[in-house]
Order: structure tokens, then C-alpha cells, then sequence
């Protein structure tokens, strides 16, 4: 049970109600892929406004495909660079992970006060960048029983096509990660890689949002549109 007082809440969002003009249409959340900065800035005031927090109080996170977490106890003036994950104690304190294709990984143990959200794409996935996450958790405070995950919307093993080599490669760091697609093809579940990791590493709650990025026209998808927006994982300590 949660501690009082320290309700988790989490949001993903989509590509839905925003004012970004195609091919960002419509509610683009990322600074860095190309999109009119003042149409970014209307979208991310928006999305505080609507889960009623104050913009400053987001933290945005520029991903490197990598496994560095960092520990943010403060709003920040800018996006926090070379990571691609976030941990904080601090009570209403959005954490932020973008993606479109890639898996927004959001972590909480409501009863010790620590969240954290991930960026987790397939060198992530192969670097174990959701065991970091989980171990930086640790040394805030949570416990592995107290930690539950939710792994958002993603591409799915049916549409991630991939070279054999690479899928050998990746499996290799996250088994269960090996996929076929939907035409035979050597493909890769990054979910089901990073759900066998967080398993590993000791944190059994695991859900999983089983939206494809790529099949579903609401949301996303790098691999499907090419230039294109954003989607965010959200999570925070209310």
C-alpha cells in the first residue's frame, strides 16, 4: 500500500489535441526533432495544465541511447542532458521520458517516495539501462519488493524488423527480447527484453501498455513516419 500522502501518478500521452503542424501534428512534446519551438512550448504548457502541475515543475530529458540515470531533486532550467533516465524523491516532480518507437519506462515505490522514468531503446535495452534505473532507485531509498514498472506503448516484435546479427546481439544482453515479425523476418520485442531484466534485477510488477507505435496512428512512430513528434512517459509523487 501506499504511504500517505504519496500517491503515484503516471500518464502516457499521445499525438492527439496539440497545435504542432504536420508532420508533428499534433501534440509533440520534443524540443530537439525539428518542430516550431513556440508550438512545442503551447503543447508542454498544455499537458502540464491538464494533469495540474506548474510547467516548471516537468523535467525533460534529452536521450543519448544509453544506460547513465540521473538523480533530479529540483525543477531544472533546462532538459538534463547525456542520460537517458531520471530518478527523483522529490514530491511533485514530473519526470519525463520521450519516445516514439522506444519504451518509456516508469518506475515508482510509492511507499519509499522514489520514482523514475527511462528512455529505453535497443542499445538501451542491450546496456541493461532498466537495471541501472532500478539500482539508482535503490540507493534513493526503494526496495526491489516496492518498485512496480509500467513499460508504455512501443514498437511491437511484430513490426521491429532487424538484422539477425543485431537481434543475436541484443538477445544475448536481454533474453526473451528475440522476435519474428509479422513476414518471418528476425525481429526484436524490447518490452519483453526489458521485462525480463527488471525480473532479474528483482522488481516482479510489471505492466505492460501492449500498444504497437508503429501499428497505432495516434501515437508516434520514427520507423513509420520518419520526421515526426514525441510522445511522453510521465510519473510523479503527488
Amino acid at each position: 500500500m501506499s504511504a500517505p500522502g504519496r500517491r503515484v501518478r503516471r500518464v502516457v500521452t499521445d499525438r492527439s489535441g496539440g497545435v504542432s503542424a504536420s508532420p508533428y501534428d499534433s501534440f509533440n512534446v520534443a524540443d530537439h526533432v525539428g518542430d516550431d519551438p513556440a508550438a512545442v512550448a503551447g503543447n508542454r504548457a498544455r499537458l502540464a495544465r491538464s494533469v495540474g502541475v506548474r510547467p516548471g515543475a516537468m523535467v525533460w530529458m534529452e536521450p543519448i541511447h544509453g544506460r547513465t540515470i540521473r538523480r533530479i531533486d529540483e525543477p531544472q532550467s533546462g532538459p538534463v542532458l547525456g542520460c537517458d533516465g531520471l530518478v527523483t524523491t522529490a514530491r511533485g516532480l514530473v519526470l519525463t521520458a520521450l519516445s516514439a518507437d522506444c519504451v518509456p519506462l516508469l518506475l515508482a515505490d510509492s511507499s519509499a517516495g522514489v520514482v523514475a522514468a527511462v528512455h529505453a531503446g535497443r542499445v538501451g535495452v542491450r546496456l541493461d539501462v532498466a537495471g541501472h534505473a532500478v539500482a539508482a532507485m535503490l540507493d534513493a531509498g526503494a526496495t526491489t519488493a516496492g518498485i512496480d514498472a509500467l513499460l508504455g506503448p512501443a514498437i511491437c516484435g511484430r513490426c521491429y524488423e532487424v538484422p539477425a546479427s543485431m537481434q543475436r546481439d541484443v538477445e544475448s544482453a536481454a533474453p526473451g527480447s528475440a522476435s519474428r515479425t509479422s513476414h518471418g523476418a528476425p525481429g526484436l520485442d524490447l518490452r519483453a527484453g526489458i521485462r525480463g531484466q527488471l525480473l532479474a534485477a528483482g522488481v516482479s510488477q510489471v505492466a505492460v501498455d501492449p500498444r504497437c507505435t508503429l501499428e497505432e496512428l495516434t501515437l508516434f512512430s520514427h520507423r513509420r513516419d520518419g520526421v515526426t513528434g514525441r510522445q511522453a512517459g510521465l510519473v510523479w509523487l503527488s
